[in-house]
């Protein structure tokens, strides 16, 4: 997972440890790797790679329910795989036997089905059920998940890895792969599959935590190839979005099994149909349905957290939410500050929940205090914190009603409240709070279309504002008159605007 292409994500609502646990062990290839595991006896022959031999596999594709599948073979052989990359399954060489050098369960199999590696069986190792298979059962959530990542990365390992009839095209007379001939760099295909999940993974919780809406796959494939600002994409990189999408149509059918994604296969008669252009733009006009021929993916709760994982073991700042519950209030804002509304909310919300509700709002008000460019934002998400608070929390808030900074913050929950006992505030005390709300707007990074209606409505309410705001006490005065000035739907009012601005710069350079 690449640290520079997504170095800090929204956060992302995980399901609880038990519930994925559930999942992990649920997924049909995890759970065919633990089926294996409980059957291998002590001493189970292996190939040289530690693979299972011509002789047993046929017992387990009948295991497994795969009889009469012609892919049994190989399912049998994948989900093995699986079981010995976990350690579900361990394996020792036969040389390690004979020096008397191996440990653990494997090493203390029986002994007759232990071959010379000379001889033509194929036996070059024996197997059998590691020590982490008792987890499964008697490890705690975290054990589980811990051996569903590994089985994960190795599924997305061969996942990165060319389909058989590629490989047999690039073997040389030697028998040996040419990488040349098969224009495959396993570095370079691992770190597109890491791309693909990055960008999935940004894609549901690009929304404010998660969403359960598939991906369109030229959608994906499209921004793995296109270019930053290509609005018409030549032939040459249509192409290559036709190539990568059915790349990904191979790579996610293998990634479904272990749990990852959900995923809707591109409809082969739609291939056969279509040409690269229509497999980029075909979504554009099409109804559900149609768009769903294209190919469709999703990663669930599971696949959630197996990305963030690798992500964050990358370097990735990747969020949850719920991480911040155990902070300081001040930690608490300055981190949703940066959080879409909606998961800010939800933050806030499991930080408030079991502390004492009145200590907890005194922590996010002096919390909320500062001239330092987050102090508007702070502000913000603290208004918006308190505003579930119930009549418990008065007290607390009214304490704040002198305050410079919070006085007016405070007011406003009162006046939600219905509060008719509250002091007016001063006209500074407005213009501060004016001056303060638009900053945080504006530190959101996002000039909403409510942004310019809320200008001219304060422009209306407010006669001779701008000769006011000028001398407003906040270190934001400035920026907030260049903001109005740039965004103020009335052209005399943003010319009004834009010399307060310059009053403003002027004020604070001579320190007047």
């Amino acid at each position: 997972m690449s640290a520079e292409a997504h170095p800090t994500l929204p956060p992302v609502r995980l399901h609880s440890e038990a519930e994925l646990a559930r999942d992990a062990l649920a997924a049909p290839l995890f759970a065919r790797a633990v089926r294996l595991a409980r059957w291998t006896a002590p001493g189970t022959p292996v190939g040289s790679g530690g693979e299972l031999l011509a002789d047993r596999l046929p017992e387990a594709v009948r295991l497994l329910g795969f009889e009469g599948d012609e892919d049994g073979a190989a399912y049998a052989s994948e989900a093995w795989r699986v079981a010995v990359d976990t350690g579900l399954v361990e394996v020792t060489d036969i040389e390690d036997l004979a020096e008397g050098s191996g440990e653990g369960p494997a090493a203390e199999r029986a002994e007759p089905d232990v071959a010379d590696p000379a001889d033509d069986d194929g036996v070059f190792g024996v197997a059998g059920p590691g020590e982490d298979l008792a987890l499964v059962t008697g490890g705690a959530p975290g054990d589980v998940l811990d051996l569903w990542l590994a089985a994960l990365d190795a599924v997305l390992a061969d996942a990165a890895v060319p389909d058989l009839d590629d490989l047999v095209d690039a073997l040389d007379s030697g028998g040996e792969i040419d990488f040349t001939r098969l224009d495959w760099n396993p570095q370079r295909e691992a770190d597109f599959l890491d791309g693909v999940l990055a960008n999935l993974y940004l894609l549901t919780v690009a929304e404010g935590g998660a969403t359960d809406a598939p991906v369109p796959l030229p959608v994906l494939a499209a921004s793995m190839v296109v270019p930053d600002g290509m609005v018409e994409p030549t032939n040459e990189v249509l192409e290559q979005v036709s190539d990568a999408m059915m790349r990904l149509d191979d790579q996610f059918r293998q990634l479904e099994p272990i749990g990852l994604v959900d995923f809707r296969p591109v409809d082969e008669e739609l291939m056969a149909e279509a040409d690269d252009e229509e497999l980029l733009h075909g979504s554009d006009d099409l109804d559900d349905e149609d768009v769903s021929r294209y190919g469709m993916v999703r990663l669930t709760p599971l696949g959630l957290y197996g990305i963030r994982a690798r992500m964050r073991e990358a370097g990735v700042e990747a969020p949850a939410i719920g991480d911040l519950a155990d902070k300081g209030a001040d930690a608490l804002l300055d981190a949703v500050s940066g959080y879409p509304e909606g998961a800010a909310q939800a933050e806030i919300e499991q930080w408030i929940e079991g502390r004492d509700l009145p200590e907890a709002v005194g922590e996010l008000l002096a919390a909320a205090r500062g001239g330092d460019p987050g102090g508007p934002l702070r502000r913000l998400r603290c208004q918006q914190a308190l505003a579930p608070a119930g009549p418990v929390a008065e007290p607390v808030i009214r304490a704040v009603l002198d305050d410079a900074e919070l006085g007016g913050l405070a007011r406003v929950w009162l006046a939600e409240r219905g509060a008719t006992d509250v002091p007016a505030p001063s006209e500074a005390m407005v213009f501060w709070l004016t001056v303060d709300t638009i900053a945080a707007q504006l530190a959101e990074g996002v000039e909403s279309d409510e942004l310019p209606a809320l200008m001219a409505n304060l422009t209306a309410h407010h006669t001779g504002f701008f000769d006011a705001a000028w001398r407003v006490e906040h270190p934001y005065t400035a920026q907030v008159l260049e903001a109005m000035g740039r965004l103020h739907p009335d052209r005399k009012s943003a010319k009004e605007a834009r010399k307060a601005a310059f009053k403003a710069r002027s004020r604070q350079s001579s320190g007047a």
